[in-house]
């Protein structure tokens, strides 16, 4: 099964990541309307955290074949979150920079290390 997936994704696996990339930053400063009834406390670090376990995966996923490169791309989602925060900040009046957001973006990238290792070890 990983075979196949590995086929299927081969070269696509960069266009997913850029995709991510960029879905990211839209949904980060664009005004999105909350209509949810429900209202659960601090949803949206749980949000911040899949987001970005997601985004670093895909990343780690694309250069797999390069472990030299894997810090340099953590390092990189958690800057681009800290970014993302800051233009928040100044560029929009309807979202603020959150120190909390820094935080579940971070650990989402921490996450996706801790996963990547686990599935590159079975597989070695």
């Amino acid at each position: 099964m990983l075979k196949h997936i590995k086929t299927l994704l081969k070269d696509k696996i960069i266009i997913i990541a850029v995709l991510i990339t960029f879905g990211i930053l839209c949904l980060s400063l664009l005004k999105i309307p909350d209509n949810s009834a429900i209202k659960i406390a601090y949803i949206d670090k749980i949000y911040h955290c899949f987001a970005y376990f997601t985004l670093s995966i895909t990343w780690l996923l694309t250069f797999y074949k390069k472990p030299e490169k894997k810090y340099v791309i953590l390092i990189s989602c958690i800057v681009f979150g800290i970014v993302i925060e800051v233009l928040q900040k100044i560029l929009t009046n309807y979202r603020i920079g959150d120190f909390l957001d820094v935080l579940a973006n971070s650990l989402g990238v921490i996450l996706a290390l801790i996963i990547f290792n686990i599935i590159l070890r079975k597989k070695i």
